[in-house]
């Protein structure tokens, strides 16, 4: 594993994955306390300022860790705070077990939804996780209920939905496997 400090920048047509600033903190914040944001996760209950502030400290420690993480999702034409997206290692205890797997999670702000920036982040962010040969593979857990999360899902090639149960509720584990480019 090759130790990264932060994330590397990857730009779309219309967006900015960067490493999380002091600046994003507000907004980040903001987005997670809520409702419609959280409504399909953690059981729909909204984080403090404080879970907030834990949250965006451990998207930084998850890079020099593992050599990948969370990156803040920005709007390239105003530079407004779109969401946290990437992937992570949480040490969930579940069956079947995911742990050393790079787990895909995305959170997008309420003003955001609906504008197509998941599938378009979502892509940089696989692409990215593609280049990194020690991977075979990444997964993802969403709600049964959130329909918007898994068409993003699987418009990055996640697929062969599981139900599993997860902290009490009825998750799905979707698997994606790693593309090399060749056929």
């Amino acid at each position: 594993m090759e130790a990264t400090l932060s994330p590397p920048r990857l730009e779309t047509e219309r967006l900015i994955l960067a490493g999380h600033t002091l600046d994003d903190f507000e907004p980040l914040a903001g987005m997670w306390s809520d409702p419609l944001v959280v409504r399909h996760i953690f059981g729909n209950v909204v984080s403090t300022s404080r879970e907030s502030w834990m949250r965006m400290l451990s998207y930084h420690g998850l890079w020099p860790l593992l050599g990948h993480g969370y990156w803040a999702v920005r709007e390239k034409s105003s530079g407004r705070y779109v969401g946290d997206l990437g992937f992570a290692d949480f040490h969930r205890v579940m069956e079947p077990s995911i742990k050393g797997i790079p787990e895909a999670g995305w959170a997008l702000a309420a003003w955001a939804h609906g504008k197509g920036f998941a599938t378009e982040a979502l892509a940089a962010a696989t692409a990215w996780l593609d280049e990194q040969p020690r991977f075979d593979r990444s997964v993802c857990l969403i709600s049964p209920d959130n329909a918007a999360s898994i068409r993003v899902a699987e418009k990055a090639g996640y697929c062969d939905p599981k139900p599993i149960h997860l902290n009490d509720k009825q998750t799905l584990l979707l698997s994606r496997a790693r593309q090399t480019g060749e056929k």
